[in-house]
């Protein structure tokens, strides 16, 4: 029984540990980000995708997100999620920097493929500009 709660003891600070070494690789990750400024843009976008291009949707959003969140200073989160009940409509968290980091992202090339190649495949687009409630909680979004 003494040994069964000394690996029990065990497994738990190992798991503590790993948790510890996730959140510090999320700050190294992050820390050669901008910090976001007050032109910074917190957005939700949302689309609707036509049904029979939606795998190919969801490769070109992949693609770009992840493109973005490694190559551009500015791009702070890329987080595409997935209705369960109408898997169609797709909402992505984005926040960026600044307006600038924005409108660099916007004329990237990596963006502008995913724009011109998905243009036919969304049905509806809302871009829903957002205001953070409580500014001090921040989102650590990286591809390992």
């Amino acid at each position: 029984m003494k040994y069964f709660f000394l690996l029990l003891l065990f497994i738990m600070v190992s798991c503590n540990m790993e948790q510890e070494e996730q959140v510090n690789k999320q700050r190294v990750l992050n820390s050669n980000k901008d910090a976001m400024t007050s032109s910074g843009i917190l957005r939700l976008s949302k689309i609707e995708v036509y049904p029979q291009f939606l795998e190919e949707y969801i490769e070109y959003a992949t693609q770009v997100g992840e493109i973005s969140l490694r190559t551009e200073e500015g791009v702070l989160t890329m987080y595409a999620l997935q209705e369960k009940e109408n898997p169609c409509h797709i909402t992505i968290l984005e926040t960026y920097a600044s307006e600038d980091a924005y409108k660099k992202h916007i004329a990237s090339e990596h963006f502008q493929k995913y724009k011109k190649g998905t243009l036919h495949m969304v049905k509806s687009l809302i871009l829903s500009d957002q205001n953070a409630l409580n500014p001090a909680n921040k989102i650590y979004n990286f591809i390992e």
